[in-house]
């Protein structure tokens, strides 16, 4: 997930709320950052998008909103940007500080400690905001409230951000298997019923990686939005979709991804579907309480709710409600169902 911006004193960083603390020290850690920094599909679709695109950038002033070790600020002054203004609230930006010296950019990139929201930059406009925002879900424990917070304070007119489009979708897979390791192993756990821990498994949605033969039914896009003009309010979303059956098969669960995609002349695009190569975002898992028996040519109509959790919004609660439509009336298998879920 994103690296994120955060306090410049360790009494700033004990005063946050414990999820918070949590969030932000999480990123502190080493190991975190070598997952990103070898998630090639994130780290090349940056660089790709900057170097492929350096008349965006030259001259130009870019803010890196949380910057962790500073990878996409040195793309950034390598596409000929003026200055970087790199900010972040975790003290990976100590290291941060060791490498852009390193390699030679300590004239190009100040790094500010601090919370975006609490500090003042140096300068009153950027150009060109650059993030890794995306979390989970792309929405789950992301950073995105603190960009839009950055367009709003400090992007001119006409600025650049990214990236600057993001799109969400939805498919059926069938994970039979899984779901047995995941949901019905609590029916017999050596021997004695476990069964409440059913909805503790369900309500929870897997975060993991869908192999692409799993795909039983069309792809859907269901939500989709501009960085430029979205607002906070409306990134809690209700939208319907449609799924047709691919194949003859047993519908377990839903999966959703989602691409990022970036301003220029030369379009690039970070993906995270199961039909792409990995990324640590993986996609995220809906297990149903049903199975739906599709044949090729069902549809499965539905739709698919988001809204930030009321004490954490940093959390999510999900709602997905389908009903099935078969192609020969079959009203045994045209069932339908509803679940909600919780991003935590």
């Amino acid at each position: 997930m994103a690296s994120s911006s955060a306090s410049d004193s360790a009494t700033d960083k004990a005063a946050l709320p414990f999820t918070e603390q949590h969030y932000f020290s999480s990123y502190d850690h080493f190991g975190i950052h070598e997952e990103m920094l070898k998630d090639t599909t994130r780290t090349l679709s940056y660089r790709s998008a900057m170097y492929k695109n350096k008349e965006l950038f030259k001259n130009k002033v870019v803010l890196d909103v949380g910057c962790g070790t500073g990878i996409l600020s040195m793309f950034a002054a390598k596409s000929g940007a003026k200055h970087v203004y790199s900010v972040d609230m975790s003290n990976i930006i100590d290291k941060a500080k060791e490498i852009i010296n390193l390699n030679g950019f300590e004239d190009k990139i100040t790094l500010i400690q601090g919370k975006l929201e609490d500090i003042t930059l140096p300068v009153d406009t950027v150009d060109i905001i650059v993030s890794e925002w995306m979390g989970y879900f792309l929405l789950y424990e992301s950073m995105l409230d603190t960009v839009l917070y950055a367009r709003d304070k400090y992007l001119a007119k006409d600025g650049l951000i990214l990236p600057d489009k993001c799109a969400m979708y939805i498919a059926g897979i069938e994970d039979g298997q899984y779901k047995d390791e995941k949901i019905h192993y609590w029916e017999d756990v050596y021997g004695f019923d476990y069964s409440p821990f059913i909805n503790v498994a369900m309500v929870e949605p897997l975060v993991d990686t869908v192999d692409n033969n799993s795909l039983i039914t069309t792809p859907h896009k269901f939500f989709e939005f501009d960085i430029n003009t979205v607002t906070k309010e409306q990134l809690a979303f209700h939208s319907k979709f449609e799924l047709e059956a691919i194949d003859t098969d047993l519908c377990h669960a839903y999966v959703v991804y989602w691409d990022a995609i970036f301003p220029g002349k030369e379009k690039v695009v970070l993906p995270t579907g199961p039909m792409n190569h990995y990324t640590h975002w993986k996609q995220t898992v809906f297990y149903m309480d049903q199975v739906l028996d599709l044949k090729k040519g069902d549809k499965i109509e539905g739709s698919i709710a988001s809204r930030p959790n009321a004490t954490n919004p940093r959390e999510l609660d999900i709602e997905i409600e389908w009903g099935v439509k078969t192609t020969g009336k079959d009203k045994t298998r045209e069932v339908n169902g509803k679940y909600n879920y919780f991003m935590r």
